[in-house]
């Protein structure tokens, strides 16, 4: 069952195309202004808050119970061919919660990413994002819905700048017309000012000011998982999806990116779906925790009840009950 991956693999081409076709219109735009002499020189300015519940405006009371818990997955399968990825997901994420979902490689961890963000089209089952429920989530609304993701490979656009790349998550987010922005009209200059102001925030939040006019592809592996994650969070989402933001880093950076998980949490309110390997990173950091194992969840609660599962241990943390070596 394992060997679905390969086709996994396969069509990992889509990540690079669903991210360009995202930010290609805002980083032209960008780089027209910047032509024109209508780039606002970047404000490190702290103004990224977490969302007031007086914006949205006087919801009913189901869309506000709905909107409490930031998504959930019902009976969720996705095959490919014969070959099963994951079968009947169930998963409930609530807001403000970071919700770690672990197994095996080969577990279905990816593919349920890619299914919730709308790259994968499930045989079965419904993806509720907050109000909003889907037999298949419609990728090119995953801004307006409020959810932004990060990819297991990166998918940066290494020849642009930090500061660049950040900006590319806002693509999504314009309100003025193509028109306006490319002749810079008072309306369009306002709002790309925010933008900048606002990736310039979160680029200082995530210590990296003093490479942000670098270009991405000259920086360690480290830093540019950092600055994915920016790019995911400039965008303010209610839901985050990071697929191993952690793979191939160091201890060090593994501490300094759960902190600014944490922090992204905590001042954006954010419900996040982590994909992590390092189960000491995942016990330390979640709230809740799902496991895979073939394709099926096998457990999900807090991390002390799923580190206990025998399950668990067997799958995934090794056999909880290894015969005793023989005498010599």
């Amino acid at each position: 069952m394992r060997q679905i991956f390969a086709a996994d693999e396969s069509l990992s081409w889509v990540r690079a195309d669903f991210e360009a076709m995202a930010s290609s219109a805002s980083l032209l735009i960008f780089r027209v202004q910047s032509l024109l002499g209508q780039v606002v020189p970047l404000r490190h300015r702290s103004v990224v808050r977490r969302p007031s519940s007086a914006a949205s405006g006087v919801l009913a009371c189901g869309v506000e119970a709905a909107e409490a818990t930031a998504l959930a997955v019902e009976g969720l399968t996705l095959a490919f061919g014969g070959a099963v990825a994951f079968e009947a997901i169930d998963l409930t994420v609530q807001a403000g919660e970071i919700h770690a979902v672990i197994g095996p490689n080969g577990a279905g961890k990816s593919s349920l990413i890619n299914a919730i963000s709308g790259l994968y089209a499930p045989q079965s089952g419904s993806v509720r994002i907050g109000a909003a429920r889907f037999s298949r989530v419609p990728a090119h609304r995953l801004a307006a819905l409020g959810v932004a993701r990060t990819f297991q490979n990166l998918a940066l656009f290494k020849g642009l700048s930090v500061f660049e790349n950040v900006l590319s998550g806002l693509a999504g987010a314009q309100r003025a017309g193509l028109a306006a922005q490319m002749l810079g009209l008072p309306q369009a200059r306002r709002e790309a000012r925010a933008q900048r102001e606002r990736a310039a925030d979160v680029i200082a939040r995530l210590d990296l000011a003093g490479v942000a006019d670098r270009p991405v592809g000259t920086l360690p592996f480290g830093v540019q998982k950092r600055v994915e994650l920016a790019r995911a969070l400039v965008a303010r989402p209610r839901l985050l999806l990071l697929d191993e933001p952690m793979a191939g880093m160091t201890a060090t950076e593994k501490a300094e990116m759960s902190r600014f998980i944490r922090e992204a949490r905590e001042s954006l309110g954010s419900a996040i779906v982590l994909i992590e390997h390092d189960i000491g990173v995942v016990m330390r950091l979640s709230d809740r925790v799902t496991v895979l194992d073939h394709g099926r969840r096998i457990a999900h609660g807090t991390p002390a009840q799923v580190q206990a599962n025998p399950a668990v241990i067997a799958a995934y943390l090794g056999l909880a009950d290894e015969p005793e070596a023989e005498a010599a």
